[in-house]
């Protein structure tokens, strides 16, 4: 049989966890997770992490395997995520791959492009001046630098910001240009299949996730990691507005307003992230005799081909 990473992408609470434990349990494999903040044990409210529930129905991995303290990035999952597809390819034909964070799953699926070597002082300045003039000043300048990239990164997370500008400040280039390299040859088939539904309606799932998560106590776990803030980890959505509101500058209503409106922008970003992706088909999430068709479709197809 021939290998397949299926990968299940769409935006945040479109349905994304329960579509892969249906095609694993169908399957009869094994789930990665391709969401950068489910990595982290200490996030557990503010990530919507499968519940036990849902891991006991499939396996999963990467998700609760990183402390906020522990340093890690995309070119550290790349590896670790084709290591662990490698062993489940030895007794497996399928592996499933499920999450948001659209670089993550590029990563995997296509390498990661190549980018030049940027002096530290670049990024010490540009961490300065966002102590002295705060992300908006910056996300202006990414903005007017490189619009392209400004319309898909995560412009609440700093350091996605700052490291557009280092490299468009040390090479006078758009950061957008160096995203556009040769993919790399996997030893695998891909299949991508995107999640959508009507834009009303997947905000309003967002604003009643995001009341269900202040009712698990999302305000009381954000408050009891204000002292690790400044780790990459919880430079997101869903922590930052909850930081600012204990640092006095609104009040718990106003936090609130901003957690929704930041979370269904979020989603908007991840929707043109994965939209540029031509080889991702797109289902409502309620179809899954559709999905699974489809997926049987592919599969008896790289069957044929090989």
């Amino acid at each position: 049989m021939i290998k397949t990473l299926i990968c299940v992408v769409g935006p945040t609470a479109v349905g994304k966890t329960s579509l892969a434990i249906e095609l694993a349990t169908w399957l009869k494999t094994e789930i990665l997770s391709a969401d950068s903040r489910q990595f982290y044990r200490e996030m557990e409210i503010g990530t919507a992490k499968p519940d036990a529930d849902e891991l006991g129905q499939a396996p999963h991995h990467f998700i609760n395997n990183l402390s906020i303290n522990d340093p890690y990035d995309v070119g550290q999952y790349e590896k670790e995520a084709l290591q662990c597809m490698d062993r489940l390819f030895k007794t497996h034909d399928q592996v499933i791959m499920v999450g948001g964070s659209g670089m993550f799953v590029d990563a995997v699926c296509h390498g990661l492009d190549q980018f030049p070597k940027i002096p530290d002082t670049v990024r010490e300045e540009l961490n300065l001046q966002l102590v002295e003039n705060g992300l908006a000043f910056l996300q202006e300048e990414l903005k007017n630098s490189d619009p392209e990239y400004f319309d898909i990164v995560d412009i609440q997370n700093p350091q996605r910001v700052i490291r557009a500008l280092e490299v468009i400040r040390f090479t006078g280039q758009k950061f957008s240009s160096f995203r556009s390299g040769t993919k790399s040859k996997r030893p695998f088939n891909i299949i991508k299949i995107g999640l959508e539904m009507d834009r009303s309606v997947l905000y309003d799932r967002i604003d009643r996730r995001m009341d269900v998560m202040i009712e698990l106590g999302l305000f009381e776990e954000a408050e009891s990691l204000l002292g690790h803030r400044k780790h990459n980890a919880l430079q997101t959505v869903g922590y930052k507005e909850i930081f600012q509101f204990l640092d006095g500058d609104y009040d718990k209503e106003e936090s609130i307003r901003l957690l929704k409106r930041n979370s269904r922008r979020y989603a908007k970003r991840q929707l043109t992230w994965f939209k540029k992706d031509s080889s991702t088909t797109w289902f409502e999430p309620s179809k899954i005799q559709e999905i699974k068709s489809y997926v049987k479709q592919q599969l008896e197809f790289f069957v044929a081909e090989n």
